[in-house]
């Protein structure tokens, strides 16, 4: 059977069930799994389909923008405030990251009509902006569907490969000790992210201030620029490691 039949076969089952796994399809198709595998990372290539551990899932299905808009909705006043900031220093022409917190995600609102283009690993960010004015460079690797984000060592490579202006990012929590994560895959993007931007922008609401996480991954340095609701104590030890501090009201 030729790639091209077996590509085939492997979309209607995606269009029936919604998710396989490497086992079911070569199974239904009378494949090895080896063949499987190497067959859904070429399709997975050309955008036919998103890779899972353990199999793909059809792009229709994976992508729910509302459900997560619906998470983007906490506290959306802080973040719209802290967001509609951030987008007063993105201007035609530049080249930005955004990651796939809920924070970062109200940006989409403030930034549609700008001639940029957007490299992320949000699967609702590229919902979000796919009929703007916004070039879109979605990160290729393997998809969370709980987070609605490409993660793992494909999507850190892809990053290295770019280079951005700014980069928009959020955290589980910043405290004057560092910047912690609720997994080594979130830090993981982060940091390559930040490491490829010229200006590294964290968007953070006040319940983010002051609490630790999972996992401490860097310290301070790797903030340039700090947009919150937060106006407290913590603000004084964040600007003593130089960092900048947008404060917003709502």
């Amino acid at each position: 059977m030729t790639f091209q039949k077996r590509a085939h076969k492997i979309l209607e089952l995606l269009e029936e069930f919604g998710e396989v796994d490497i086992r079911q399809l070569a199974l239904a198709i009378g494949i090895s799994e080896v063949t499987v595998r190497r067959d859904l990372a070429n399709m997975a290539t050309n955008g036919l389909l998103y890779r899972t551990h353990g199999g793909a899932m059809n792009v229709s299905h994976l992508i729910k923008p509302v459900s997560f808009a619906n998470k983007a909705a906490v506290n959306f006043k802080a973040k719209d405030a802290i967001c509609k900031k951030a987008a007063e220093d993105i201007v035609d022409g530049d080249v930005i990251f955004i990651d796939c917190g809920s924070t970062a995600f109200r940006l989409c609102q403030f930034i549609k009509n700008k001639k940029i283009k957007v490299i992320t690993n949000s699967l609702p960010v590229v919902s979000e902006l796919q009929n703007s004015a916004i070039t879109i460079n979605l990160i290729g690797g393997e998809v969370d569907p709980i987070r609605q984000a490409v993660h793992g060592t494909i999507a850190t490579e892809h990053i290295a490969r770019y280079h951005a202006s700014k980069a928009f990012l959020g955290v589980d929590g910043i405290t004057s000790d560092g910047l912690y994560a609720g997994s080594e895959h979130e830090a993981s993007n982060t940091l390559a992210m930040a490491s490829q931007s010229d200006q590294t922008y964290l968007l953070c609401d006040i319940s983010k201030i002051g609490k630790t996480s999972y996992l401490k991954f860097d310290d301070l340095s790797l903030v340039d620029i700090l947009v919150t609701d937060y106006n407290g104590s913590e603000i004084t030890a964040f600007q003593s490691k130089g960092i900048s501090v947008y404060s917003v009201t709502h």
